[in-house]
């Protein structure tokens, strides 16, 4: 009997060592990372490109209505394939050579940094697109400072080598003094322009030439460990042989040596050269991507540091979209995995609301295409639906009291007041701006008395798509009129006293956000210090992040 039970031990113990290892190596498999760039730097069309040699997809389509009958696969949104611009973080899944890819597509339009800030909580590394031409734009430096706060890696692309440009030295001394970080050239391409011939990877010492070929991939490449063989003459010509010979010598005098260290680090920025519409370059950004880059990291929480190892699940939601599918009303919150194993249909500590939860159809993404998962691991974005449980920052666990941190909330700059051009639709107007203000794109200010509706975003276009999607998502017409408001502040006091002679005496300026948080709208700084010195006992938070650490319920 005694025997049994040992060897039953035996078992036990070497199942759950099994175990361990293979959720490990399903850890260490994992490569989530974020694109971003300014807008129309190709960052779409380079996502939609690294799908295609994944093999995720079979022809790729343009983010442009052109001659190619396919938009975007990570532009699903009809508004997104109407105006050629990403308005919503994209998340999209693949395997590549034994790895798991998980990419988020982010919008590049500065209205929507919000999303693209957020969206960066939840990767591991970063792949920034630079445009040939434009060089280092004013929305690369903001996105920068946020992948330099978290220490973020970031490998570079410069795209549209096909097109003229700026001589690539003169591009990497920008990037360097603009994004105050280092590079180490991995590429190189040759000419630029009519005069672009390919790319030599110094990584992998591959000489791909160019071919435009928009929709398939290509396989030429030649292998050159040494670039002094003659063979090299003959297939670009001796000029541009020459050419290329003098300028990896450069490179490599100029440039130390490539430390993956210092990568991970987020010191240094590896930089590759291509054109993401021809296909070019790309197989090479993502066969060095899958060597380089980081397997998943972990996440501060408010009283502990998460590793991926740990065998307790925990991950946070990032990002909810409503809609994603038109015909059936959905709301998805995704959740980044930080540790543990996610399973289908197993109870989940929703910690905010402190109940639990569970998930029979947790998805994951090819955009707008959905498949049902029964396991993810850390590093794995997973789509819960969600019926109005979550809010973006939440935290799930398996039953550990904990907040992931660090989830960025911003205070709108503009302010505009909602009109319901069709009465008869209010109701579907209520529900659809709730769901919308939900996503975390902007933010819903109610005065009382007459509930007027506010409006508040960081930027014009986000009205221009919020009207758009409540009259085709929700059947609801509205119209929105600009308010000469300077700043959004939550409104908090320990003195009942002064928080209600406040109230009395800023009548036509206190709001409630849509969970019944006190606001005051300031019309100007110069008000808001004077409010601020009348009524010390109150304070006023600057963005709602606040909210998360006393909202228990």
């Amino acid at each position: 009997m005694s025997l049994n039970l040992q060897d039953t031990k035996v078992t036990q113990a070497f199942t759950l060592q099994n175990t361990v290892m293979s959720d490990k190596k399903e850890i260490e498999k994992r490569r989530t990372f974020g694109i971003i760039s300014h807008p129309d730097a190709g960052k779409t069309t380079l996502t939609e490109k690294l799908l295609l040699f994944g093999g995720a997809i079979q022809t790729a389509g343009a983010v442009k209505s052109n001659k190619i009958k396919k938009t975007a696969t990570s532009d699903f949104m009809e508004i997104e394939k109407q105006r050629g611009i990403s308005v919503a973080t994209s998340v999209m899944a693949f395997k590549y050579k034994d790895k798991q890819i998980n990419i988020l597509d982010t919008p590049g339009h500065k209205d929507f940094a919000e999303d693209t800030y957020r969206t960066l909580t939840a990767v591991d590394s970063v792949i920034l697109v630079i445009d040939n031409a434009n060089g280092v734009e004013s929305q690369t430096e903001k996105l920068m400072e946020v992948c330099r706060m978290r220490n973020t890696p970031v490998i570079v692309f410069i795209n549209k080598m096909d097109r003229f440009g700026k001589d690539p030295m003169d591009l990497l001394d920008e990037i360097e003094s603009k994004l105050n970080i280092k590079v180490r050239p991995l590429a190189w391409p040759i000419g630029d322009g009519d005069e672009f011939k390919g790319v030599y990877n110094i990584y992998k010492h591959e000489l791909s030439l160019f071919q435009a070929n928009k929709t398939k991939i290509s396989d030429e490449l030649i292998k050159f460990e040494d670039l002094s063989d003659p063979q090299l003459d003959e297939i670009i010509g001796e000029e541009s042989a020459q050419e290329l010979r003098d300028e990896v010598e450069l490179v490599d005098g100029v440039y130390e040596e490539f430390n993956n260290e210092d990568y991970l680090a987020g010191k240094v920025a590896p930089v590759f050269f291509g054109s993401a519409v021809n296909n070019f370059g790309v197989r090479e950004l993502l066969d060095a991507f899958i060597e380089i880059s980081p397997s998943p990291k972990g996440r501060a929480t408010d009283n502990e540091f998460v590793v991926p190892s740990d065998n307790k699940f925990s991950g946070f939601v990032f990002k909810i979209h409503a809609n994603l599918d038109p015909n059936h009303r959905d709301r998805i919150a995704f959740l980044r995995i930080v540790s543990g194993k996610f399973e289908r249909n197993t109870f989940y500590k929703h910690v905010r609301k402190g109940k639990k939860l569970k998930f029979p159809n947790p998805t994951s993404f090819m955009a707008r295409d959905k498949s049902v998962v029964d396991e993810a691991f850390p590093g794995d974005v997973v789509g819960l639906y969600d019926t109005g449980n979550f809010k973006i920052g939440d935290t799930l666990t398996e039953g550990k009291d904990m907040n992931f941190v660090g989830i960025p909330s911003f205070s709108p700059e503009l302010f505009q007041e909602l009109r319901n051009d069709d009465p008869m639709k209010s109701k579907q107007l209520d529900k659809g701006i709730r769901q919308l203000m939900d996503e975390g794109v902007a933010q819903l200010f109610i005065q009382e008395p007459g509930s007027r509706k506010i409006v508040g975003t960081v930027g014009q276009l986000q009205f221009d798509v919020i009207a758009y999607r409540l009259k085709h998502e929700y059947g609801a017409k509205c119209s929105f009129t600009p308010l000469n408001f300077h700043k959004a502040c939550w409104i908090t006091s320990d003195d009942p006293k002064q928080l209600e002679s406040f109230k009395k005496a800023k009548t036509g300026n206190i709001v409630k956000d849509k969970d019944d948080n006190l606001v005051f709208l300031a019309e100007t700084p110069f008000l808001l210090e004077m409010a601020e010195r009348d009524y010390p006992e109150i304070t006023f938070h600057k963005t709602s992040e606040f909210k998360v650490a006393e909202d228990k319920g």
